[in-house]
């Protein structure tokens, strides 16, 4: 039990955390202490009891007394200029620093809860390619070569291509921006949704530096080195270093295989800025990173919910399905006759809403191996007070081995002494160069941002499904199939070593946009609290490729993408008081067209775009209260909709085994008419005394995408499809507390976060959701130690993730609940019918961790 007394006066809260108790009784002791603690004094006497260290007199001097508490400025550059956030009329986000730390945000994916209106997720359930999206510009798979995501992810001002390579540890980060809303005319393509502006800390030029070091449960331990070098000759060198490891929350029963939702993340990067004139400043950089992870287990939620018949084997062979002392699925005349589902085999275990912690049935699991490396050149030079030329250029490659054998037995049907649980592989490589000219001046009365830009890439994937398990006769045991196999390769006889693969798929594709943009905001001279800015983005794309290979055999589908358009912007900013901005802003995006890989003939589609109309208001009353506001309304056309397919069935119309077990087979539309998209955005700050800062962030949006054909069922009504990990509504709270402590400079600092998201589709076509969450985060802190006569500082702190070790399934599929209709005969097989199957949030991690500040 871990308790915290905020002190023995009357009136004080307190609060306490029992694992044994209820999550209900948590949640509530938690935002007992959020409502208490921002007018509650005995706070400030936090531990008072728990010798040695005593809280510092509060004693203050009149002087002291009208001081006011104030808020800290942000700074962003969303406009490729620096300004101030609530002086930039544009929705935005942003996670600093102290942020990151507090809740122990260590890649990308550990942000998924933090700001209600983006939405970060695994693509499946596999933690080496992220989904990324912001007011419902969500895409369900863009995990391929020729496919982009609706929102850009942007390093240093370089745009990533891939979702691959993303949920890379992260280097230093200075401030992450979240940029809502369409950013087509500064950010360019993809950024329909909005953008991710990661944002790295340069080199300083004076020494200095910090050294972590952590462990906690499930095995995990990080270390991270960030040193800065005295600057020589006009150079200043930057070099940082980290390891993130955490075991498999999920353990395989098989030995000497990995579990699941395990990681291990190593990389390095190195910057240098170099002035060898005033005015000019270059910023180069290289980073390095492996991450080898396992994806999330999918377990079984159910079986046979909707209450078909189940029937038992028999037979001469012991493998005929019966029911009634008959043959089940038999074609009669074009007509299935006596229709039954195959039982459940008794190794597996359906685990409803509980979490596993062991899987039942062990399965060879390799982590996937993603690799990351890109070089950054970042020039400017400010010709004059008015006027800076810069150049930004920038190379990545990213190579990803995927392997991911999530679902063992809980996504095939039992049959006797069958093959059963799908290892899906993947080889994908890719390399881009992008290279970005920008002038940022000033006249008066107007300040101008012109720019070109040209991005190029080249993608790579080759992908397999072999099975990896054999049931025996009564399903009470199983062996391992061979990783090598014996020539000739089949679907039925393949193994997961490089040579042995059946490949299901191989495809390439080749991207080049190029683009000329440029923005202007006007102050009238005569009105000065009035801001028109206007700007518009031509941009011209061109995406070849093929499809090379299909079900091992050697095919060519081609495809060709030609698109140019231009993306105005147009806002109208006014400053109503010192302290209240408001805006209005039309602004238009789209996300580029491309081919679907795992279709079979590599089908093209073309590119969505959007129209977005905002209104907002950015509030700051007293220095002390922070609000900032925003409602939009969107209208995306040829909204990319994906309707995916995984092969189930063991057996085909006529009986015989089905060639195509276990395929996963896609096809791309786009949909006819107008998705609506609305919404409302809300962001709270309050400093309500100097140690005490509270927020609170929400979001609510509505989804309506118009029906869509189904590309797998012909000449059938439209097809109602879903936007994916978007939930109508979520929110954020935060409690930050901080008192000085008698140990020189040292202060205990106090953090927790809550959050929640609504339920939500996990799959574009179908109609089933996920759990809602509720997710609080922990940190207690205490900071500033003086170290070697105060050159140095430490900070030791306790940490926990999801604090209540809420359980909530976060990705759901009811498509093997129901019976396949043949597209063509229209006659139902019940073969693949098992259950719903999904995939639960990550439990409680905590741990302890020290830092050294020199």
């Amino acid at each position: 039990m871990f308790s915290y007394d905020l002190g023995a006066a009357a009136a004080a809260p307190s609060f306490t955390c029992n694992t044994s108790s209820s999550a209900a009784r948590s949640r509530a002791a938690l935002l007992a202490l959020l409502l208490t603690s921002a007018g509650t004094p005995a706070l400030a006497q936090v531990a008072t009891e728990t010798p040695p260290i005593q809280l510092a007199s509060l004693e203050t001097s009149a002087e002291d007394a009208e001081a006011k508490p104030e808020l800290e400025e942000i700074v962003v550059t969303a406009t490729k200029r620096t300004t101030d956030l609530q002086e930039t009329p544009i929705a935005i986000t942003v996670i600093g620093e102290e942020m990151m730390r507090d809740r122990h945000a260590q890649s990308l994916l550990d942000l998924s809860d933090a700001i209600p209106s983006l939405r970060v997720a695994t693509f499946e359930s596999r933690q080496s390619a992220l989904t990324v999206g912001i007011r419902g510009i969500v895409p369900f798979d863009a995990n391929q070569t020729a496919r982009d995501q609706g929102v850009g992810v942007y390093i240093d001002g370089i745009y990533l291509g891939r979702q691959q390579g993303l949920n890379s540890a992260l280097f230093d980060i200075e401030r992450v921006e979240v940029l809502r809303g369409p950013q087509g005319t500064l950010f360019g393509r993809n950024t329909e949704g909005g953008a991710l502006n990661i944002v790295t800390k340069a080199p300083t030029g004076e020494f200095g530096g910090r050294v972590v070091a952590g462990v906690g449960n499930f095995g995990s331990y990080n270390g991270e080195l960030h040193l800065d070098l005295p600057a020589f000759a006009n150079l200043a060198v930057k070099a940082d270093g980290l390891v993130q490891h955490q075991g498999p929350t999920t353990k395989n029963p098989l030995t000497g295989q990995q579990g699941w939702n395990a990681y291990h993340r190593v990389g390095g990067r190195i910057a240098a800025r170099w002035t060898p004139i005033a005015g000019f400043t270059a910023d180069l950089s290289y980073d390095k990173a492996k991450d080898e992870n396992t994806p999330f287990y999918s377990q079984l939620l159910s079986y046979n919910p909707n209450g078909f018949n189940v029937g038992t084997y028999g037979g001469a062979t012991g493998a005929t399905l019966r029911f009634n002392n008959a043959n089940c699925n038999v074609v009669v005349a074009g007509t299935l006759t006596n229709p039954c589902i195959a039982p459940l085999a008794p190794l597996v275990v359906v685990s409803g809403d509980e979490r596993q912690k062991v899987a039942e049935i062990g399965v060879p699991q390799q982590a996937s191996v993603d690799r990351s490396q890109g070089f950054t050149a970042s020039l400017r030079y400010e010709v004059s007070d008015n006027l800076e030329l810069r150049s930004i250029s920038g190379w990545r490659k990213v190579s990803a081995h995927q392997f991911d054998n999530s679902g063992g037995a809980h996504r095939n049907t039992f049959v006797p002494n069958a093959n059963f649980s799908r290892y899906s592989l993947s080889e994908l490589r890719q390399d881009q160069w992008s290279q970005e000219f920008q002038a940022v001046g000033s006249l008066p009365s107007l300040d101008y941002v012109l720019g070109l830009y040209y991005f190029t890439e080249d993608a790579r994937e080759t992908a397999a499904t072999p099975t990896t398990n054999r049931w025996n006769a009564t399903g009470t045991g199983y062996t391992i199939n061979s990783a090598d196999v014996m020539p000739p390769i089949s679907s039925a006889n393949q193994g997961w070593q490089r040579e042995d693969w059946f490949v299901a798929r191989d495809s390439h594709a080749t991207a080049k946009s190029y683009a000329a943009f440029g923005q202007a905001t006007y102050t009238p001279p005569s009105f000065d609290a009035l801001h028109i800015t206007a700007g518009a983005r031509y941009t011209k794309d061109k995406r070849d490729g093929a499809l090379t290979m299909f079900n091992n055999t050697i095919v060519n589908f081609p495809f060709r993408y030609r698109e140019d358009r231009i993306d105005p912007m147009l806002t109208l900013a006014f400053e109503a008081s010192r302290d209240v901005n408001l805006y209005a802003k039309y602004a238009t995006g789209f996300r580029a067209g491309g081919a679907n890989s795992r279709s079979q003939t590599f089908t093209a589609f073309g590119p969505e775009s959007v129209k977005s109309y905002e209104i907002g208001a950015k509030t700051e009353f007293f220095d002390m209260v922070r609000f900032n506001v925003a409602a939009y309304m969107m209208r995306r056309k040829a909204t990319q909709t994906d309707f995916d397919f995984v092969d189930v069935r063991r057996t085909l119309d006529n009986g015989l085994p089905n060639p195509n077990f276990n395929r996963h087979y896609e096809e791309t539309a786009n949909a006819p008419g107008t998705s609506k998209i609305n919404g409302l955005e809300a962001d709270l700050t309050v400093r309500a005394t100097d140690d005490l800062q509270l927020s609170a962030s929400y979001a609510y949006t509505d989804i309506n995408v118009p029906p869509t054909a189904n590309p797998f069922l012909p000449g059938s009504p439209l097809f109602q499809v879903y936007t994916v990990f978007t939930p109508k509504h979520a929110a954020s709270g935060a409690i930050d507390y901080e008192v000085p402590v008698s140990i020189g400079d040292a202060a205990l600092r106090l953090h927790f976060d809550a959050n929640y998201a609504g339920r939500q589709y996990s799959f574009q076509s179908e109609p089933v959701k996920t759990d809602s969450s509720f997710i609080v985060n922990g940190r207690l802190a205490l900071t500033d130690i003086a170290m070697n006569d105060g050159d140095a500082k430490l900070q030791v702190a306790l940490w926990a993730r999801n604090l209540f070790n809420e359980a909530h399934i976060y990705r759901r599929s009811a498509a093997n609940s129901s019976p396949v209709i043949d597209s063509i005969t229209g006659i139902p097989s019940y073969s693949g019918v098992l259950g719903d199957y999904g995939n639960f949030n990550a439990p409680r991690t905590f741990g302890v961790e020290a830092s050294i500040r020199f």
